[in-house]
Formats: C-alpha cells, sequence, structure tokens
C-alpha cells in the first residue's frame, strides 16, 4: 500500500526474484548466461534488472538496439553486451568504442564493420547469425563458411560468437529444434575443417534452456526465464522462478447508480440502479488494453472492469466488493490477499503472449525497484 499516494498507476519490480531467477539458471546448467534486457528488459527497467542479472551470476547482456546497449554502457556496465539484431552503419564506429559486439549476416556489413575497426585502430568483435530455420534474420546455412572465413581473415575483426534462433523451442513436442541443432552442428563441423573457431557458440532461449540441454552449448540467453514467466504454456518454469513484476493502481472514485445509465465511452455497458461503478486511474496509454472482459483486483476479489477502457482512465464494478473505498490499492497482475492475477491470465484474456503484455506497460508507467 505504501506507493498509492505517490502514483496513480505504477509497476513494482522484485530484483531479488531476477537475482534468484539466474542463479538458479548459472547453477542448474553451468553454463555462461546472457541475460536479455531488450525491449526495457521486458518492460521491468533496463538497468536495474541488469545489476541484478549480475548478482544472479549472468556474465553477458543481449540487446536489440544500439540505444539499449549504450544504455548500459553509459551506466557503467562492463560486461560483454551484444546486439542481437541490426546496427546502423553510421553507428559502428561509436559500437567498436564502446566495445559492443555486432550481429552480422551479410558480407558488406563484415567489410564495413572491418573498415571501421580499421579507421580508429580498435578490433570490432562479431557474431555470425545463422539462419536455420527461423526465416527471419542470417546468413543462409550454405554461405556461412565463406562469411566466417571473412571475419577470420581480417585482423580488425574478431570472430567471438556464432549464433542461430530457434523458432519452436517452446513446443518442446515438434521436431523443429532438434533440426534447427542439428543444422548448426553440420556448421560447426565445417567451421572446425576449416579451422574457423568462434569462442563463443550461442542459440538456447529459455524455452530451450528449460527443455533441450544439447543445445546450451558455450553460452545461452535468458530472457523471460529470468522475469520468472513462463515461456509457453508447454513449457512452464518450476515453483522455484518467482514473477518479478507486479502492477498495480488505485481506486479514485466510487459512484452508487441511482437510474439505469451507460458507462464510458459508446455506452456499451449500462449501469442498473444500485450498481456500485469505481473509477481507476489505468488506460490504453498504460498498456492496458481496450479489449473486454478485463479483470483487476481489489481487497483480494477479482472484478471486471466495464465499459470501454480509456487512454487514462477504467471503470469497474464494485457490487462484490461492498467495503471497497476510495484510495484502496488495485491489482493488475500480482497478487492480493489469497488470488493473484498472472501476467500469463492477462496474455490469454488479450489473444496474445505474457512477453507482449510486459513489455507492452507504457513508458509513463513509473517502475518501482524493490
Amino acid at each position: 500500500m505504501g506507493y498509492v499516494k505517490l502514483y496513480s498507476t505504477w509497476v513494482e519490480i522484485d530484483l531479488e526474484s531476477i537475482k534468484e531467477n539466474v542463479r538458479q539458471v548459472v547453477e542448474n546448467t553451468k553454463v555462461t548466461v546472457m541475460a536479455i534486457v531488450k525491449a526495457n528488459a521486458y518492460g521491468h527497467g533496463a538497468l536495474p534488472v541488469a545489476k541484478a542479472a549480475l548478482s544472479g551470476g549472468a556474465s553477458w547482456f543481449g540487446v536489440a538496439r544500439v540505444e539499449e546497449a549504450l544504455e548500459l554502457r553509459q551506466a557503467g556496465i562492463n560486461r560483454p553486451i551484444l546486439i542481437l539484431g541490426y546496427t546502423p552503419p553510421k553507428r559502428y564506429d561509436e559500437m567498436i568504442e564502446n566495445d559492443i559486439s555486432l550481429t552480422v549476416w551479410e558480407s558488406e556489413q563484415i567489410d564495413a564493420i572491418a573498415a571501421s575497426a580499421n579507421k580508429i585502430g580498435k578490433q570490432a568483435r562479431l557474431h555470425l547469425k545463422v539462419d536455420t530455420g527461423m526465416s527471419r534474420l542470417g546468413v543462409q546455412p550454405e554461405n556461412a563458411s565463406n562469411l566466417a572465413n571473412l571475419i577470420s581473415s581480417s585482423s580488425s575483426l574478431i570472430f567471438e560468437g556464432l549464433f542461430t534462433h530457434f523458432a519452436r523451442a517452446d513446443e518442446p513436442d515438434l521436431p523443429t529444434t532438434q533440426q534447427q541443432t542439428e543444422l548448426l552442428m553440420i556448421i560447426l563441423e565445417e567451421f572446425n575443417n576449416a579451422g574457423f573457431q568462434p569462442k563463443y557458440i550461442h542459440a538456447a532461449n529459455s524455452a530451450a534452456a528449460l527443455t533441450h540441454p544439447s543445445t546450451w552449448f558455450k553460452l545461452l540467453r535468458l530472457g523471460i526465464a529470468m522475469y520468472g514467466l513462463h515461456p509457453s504454456p508447454k513449457v512452464q518454469l518450476s515453483e522455484a522462478f518467482r514473477p518479478a513484476l507486479s502492477w498495480k493502481t488505485v481506486l479514485t472514485q466510487i459512484t452508487t447508480v441511482e437510474f439505469s445509465r451507460g458507462v464510458s465511452y459508446g455506452h456499451e455497458f449500462i449501469a442498473q440502479p444500485g450498481n456500485r461503478i469505481g473509477t481507476i486511474p489505468l488506460g490504453y496509454a498504460d498498456g492496458f488494453r481496450r479489449i473486454a472482459g478485463n479483470q483487476v483486483l481489489i481487497r483480494g476479489l477479482k472484478v471486471p472492469v466495464i465499459g470501454r477502457v480509456c487512454m487514462d482512465q477504467s471503470m469497474v464494478l464494485l457490487d462484490s466488493v461492498p467495503e471497497a473505498k476510495v484510495g484502496d490499492e488495485v491489482i493488475v497482475i500480482g497478487k492480493q490477499g489469497e488470488n493473484h492475477i498472472l501476467a500469463e491470465d492477462v496474455a490469454k484474456r488479450w489473444g496474445t503472449i505474457n512477453y507482449e503484455v510486459a513489455s507492452g506497460i507504457g513508458q509513463r508507467v513509473p517502475r518501482i525497484f524493490i
């Protein structure tokens, strides 16, 4: 209840849970862990999460954008950082200067990065991405050796890593992950025969880390499980993992309806005499979707969100919670009393995945680190 008087809606992040979730993976796999902190650490807050992950034993960080990498560096994070996707060519110099590892999949990228490294007199660290079946980003397997040779033959470049991305690791009953792994192994054998020796091989995401030990190699990329969120309905975390994020708001007004009246835009919900309507300062600009069927917790009970979600506010029906009063803490994601609403519950209601729920919480929602 401590933040009700300070914020209209806020997120609380339990950093000890982040730390312990990472520690479990490090201890169980005995493999170097790259903490994935892209998208503001899946909405959890990149810098505090990065520090918690370090204390849990993570050694690397994975991001998606130049800006995310620089945020970590400029905050004093001196561990290896890999940009997992595209880096604009005009930022190559800056990334090399900041000792940030870059992902490549085309010869033009490799040549341009080598030229930048030569110009500033510092070696660039490269990870070659191979498309083994995701069909999203990466060199095709038959061309991987050519690019490996191009990297290895330049004194300005360090062939630091080789990696791929699994398309269906969260569906462990399917053969796709094994097929992708076998293709990666063929590429590795070709590299070994040719004398190409990237230090780090990585393929496993959270789902593969939990279900496919053969994919761990020398480095694994820990994303969704680090936050205590299940990789998928078929790949569930053990009870030892703890969700780190709670999303809260506050009850700001209660009105008892005296006659039949519409609620919110469009009057999709018609309140009846005697209904108690509560208002909460939470809307779609905060990442709370404009979808029918939303629920929140008030005084430990689930209550329905009624009418259309507005940009900054929503309404709830309080008939089942007669003791509710203005100032009560409202739970969007988290636990209250004996009840809870998980990110997975919200995702199911919204027809999406828990990744999108967490990372979609708006930037204007304060993150409180506990």
